[in-house]
């Protein structure tokens, strides 16, 4: 009897919306009809959306992909002898060949897609735990440094030193620490850290336990949002599997050192992706942001020093050990070192995660790998770094992609989210919908966000109905700049980003000359 011919077919919250699971039980339920032996493999998604349900095929030469694939085209597909990746017009060739995939720098990701996310024996196949073992051998301050030397930054948006943060834990003295991994993924067009949790859930675990083991904390908490119940459900399966094979628990790896994992679910609140409010709500209590001081580092979750990193930045983690700093530090430029994963999303050809190094332009992005838009109409603006970042018009295209150079630009990379509109967008209405996010969303702790945000949008609506149409784009730019310098935390602090980058880019939207719109 010949041996099963291995079909893939993802798991990934992205590949189930469009209809995964009925692709997979018509290929289990054909294949049965026809005899053909086949073994269904739930992978996770390579990240190349338009191309969901996106199947593979284990052929000598390699995966071979077809997508997008409904149920009904299932009997065709195999009457086109799709086990021995047959031509068909969903054929895509080879995976690791298709463009948007080869022309990629994988890191974090690079096991993506490739494995079954629970499988312990997949994930140690392909450098798995390798990371947890070197850092096994070390004391915490050699961890904190190679991490320091790697130069790997938050990847949650303030891109502060991943290091620093851990040397000043490490040095806290208290007899309790926590590792808090912030999944609170709330950014419009984001959607990098759920696939990490559904596709790659042990490369999050390891970065933990290697977080652990160099601040010398023995818990840690993964927030994850209510809406990501496919992650919540993975990771909370991945740490029982972790645990009962020994990589969590009271003996790591035999080590005689402690790590716990559990996760905890948020109830949707966007301000809790900031990380004192995430505290709070990890406490039990509503999330409300604190205030600074004192650091997390020094009294954070029930008071104690706590390390807090988004998924990312944990996911990056173990190649750091595994490979050495220097290997991460190679990619990127200026002080933006390693690979970013960011995400396509909003009015584009082919929406999906590209990981690159720090350093390609955002035209390349949008052009080279995403296709244009959707709707086949010209790009007018692209926000870049969630709800709360900038609209960039095409002159700012060509920047690289860095921390400095989109700072120096008024801009922000945040967690690597790209939302696009074609010409037909309203950019003036875009700006309202900032202000009544912020309205909505602002745990309403501090009067410059609570209130602002509110008087934001009753201005907009006053510039659009040419209400005093120039004093009030002069009171927008009072409001904005009250919320900017007077807030508490980004939530008010950039809700302006969003706003005036639409205002002074695209003034014939607010029914201004431009002459007008640039005032200061």
């Amino acid at each position: 009897m010949s041996a099963a011919v291995r079909v893939f077919v993802p798991r990934d919250s992205a590949a189930l919306a469009v209809g995964a699971d009925e692709v997979a039980a018509a290929l289990q339920a054909e294949a049965a009809r026809r005899g053909l032996s086949i073994e269904i493999v739930r992978n996770g998604s390579r990240g190349l959306f338009w191309l969901e349900t996106l199947v593979e095929v284990a052929t000598p030469a390699g995966r071979v992909a077809y997508g997008p694939v409904m149920p009904e085209d299932v009997p065709s597909l195999l009457d086109a002898g799709l086990l021995s990746g047959g031509a068909h017009p969903l054929h895509q060739g080879l995976t690791e060949a298709i463009p948007f995939l080869a022309r990629q720098e994988r890191l974090s990701f690079r096991r993506m897609g490739v494995t079954d996310p629970l499988s312990l024996a997949d994930y140690e196949a392909l450098e798995g735990w390798a990371g947890l073992r070197a850092a096994l051998a070390l004391d915490g301050a050699t961890i904190v440094q190679q991490v320091l030397d790697s130069g790997l930054r938050g990847r949650g948006g303030a891109a502060f030193p991943t290091g620093i943060k851990w040397k000043t834990v490490l040095a806290a003295e208290a007899s309790q620490k926590y590792i808090a991994c912030n999944a609170d993924e709330g950014d419009s067009g984001s959607y990098a850290d759920r696939m990490v949790m559904e596709g790659d859930p042990y490369m999050l675990i390891e970065g933990m336990v290697i977080a652990g083991l160099a601040v010398g904390a023995t818990r840690g908490y993964v927030y994850i949002r209510s809406e990501y119940p496919q992650a919540i459900a993975v990771m909370n399966e991945a740490i029982a599997r972790a645990t009962a094979a020994g990589f969590l628990g009271e003996n790591v790896c035999g080590s005689g050192r402690a790590f716990t994992l559990e996760v905890r679910k948020g109830a949707g609140s966007y301000v809790c992706g900031e990380e004192t409010a995430m505290l709070e709500s990890l406490e039990g209590k509503r999330g409300v942001v604190r205030a600074k001081p004192p650091l997390p580092a020094i009294e954070g979750l029930f008071g104690k020093p706590t390390v807090i990193n988004n998924v990312l930045s944990f996911a990056a983690v173990p190649l750091v050990l595994s490979r050495g700093p220097a290997f991460y530090r190679d990619y990127g430029v200026g002080r933006s070192r390693g690979t970013l994963p960011f995400q396509l999303a909003g009015n584009i050809k082919q929406g999906g995660l590209v990981e690159k190094a720090f350093g390609l332009s955002l035209r390349e992005l949008l052009i080279d790998f995403g296709g244009g838009t959707a709707s086949g109409r010209p790009i007018k603006a692209v926000q870049v770094g969630g709800p709360l970042g900038s609209y960039l018009p095409e002159s700012q295209w060509d920047l690289p992609l860095d921390y400095e150079a989109y700072a120096a630009a008024g801009a922000v990379l945040g967690h690597g989210g790209i939302v696009v509109h074609d010409d037909t967008a309203d950019m003036a209405k875009l700006a309202r919908y900032a202000m009544e996010f912020c309205a909505i969303e602002s745990c309403g702790k501090c009067t410059p966000c609570r209130i602002g945000s509110t008087r934001g949008v009753e201005v907009i609506d006053r510039i659009r109905g040419n209400q005093n149409r120039e004093q009030q784009v002069t009171l927008l730019r009072d409001l904005c700049d009250t919320m900017t310098h007077g807030s508490l935390c980004a939530m008010g602090g950039m809700t302006p980003f969003p706003v005036l980058s639409a205002l002074n880019h695209y003034p014939q939207d607010f029914g201004l000359a431009e002459s007008e719109a640039a005032k200061p």
